[in-house]
């Protein structure tokens, strides 16, 4: 073959540091926006953000030519220096150091968009660690249950 042809449907999960709920909606769909072209920029394809002051859910399409890790560094570094930039002056917005990533097919994606369009619904029931660890274990991750 002598082209790459991949499907890499991703929802990438991670907080803000001390799960601080700093994301105000104020600025949240300017940051969500800059986030995409980022994302975008860099020949992936973002097809939702959205998320709650303390935590941001990401879903996109990777492109092979950069590894997620290489891609995480990239979004978290950029989008925390332009809210600093910005709009927290005072305060020096940092994102948490790790990050959830979970891979599903291109059936899957329409229910993953409509459950990332819903997070302020979906948090009236459930708090940032009780969703995470959720999926978590519908995914079969061990995780720390402390952090």
């Amino acid at each position: 073959m002598t082209h790459c042809y991949t499907q890499l449907n991703l929802q990438i999960v991670f907080a803000v540091k001390y799960r601080a709920t700093l994301i105000e909606d104020n600025f949240k769909h300017e940051l969500y926006g800059y986030m995409a072209a980022n994302i975008n920029n860099r020949s992936h394809r973002c097809l939702i953000i959205n998320g709650m002051p303390d935590h941001i859910h990401i879903l996109l399409q990777m492109h092979p030519s950069e590894s997620l890790s290489s891609l995480m560094q990239i979004i978290k570094g950029s989008s925390s220096r332009w809210i600093n930039a910005k709009y927290c002056r005072q305060q020096n917005f940092k994102w948490q150091e790790g990050y959830s990533a979970f891979s599903y097919s291109q059936s899957q994606i329409p229910v993953v968009i409509r459950y990332i369009q819903n997070q302020e619904k979906h948090h009236q029931k459930q708090t940032f660690l009780e969703e995470h660890k959720t999926i978590l274990n519908k995914f079969n991750i061990p995780y720390d249950p402390q952090g």
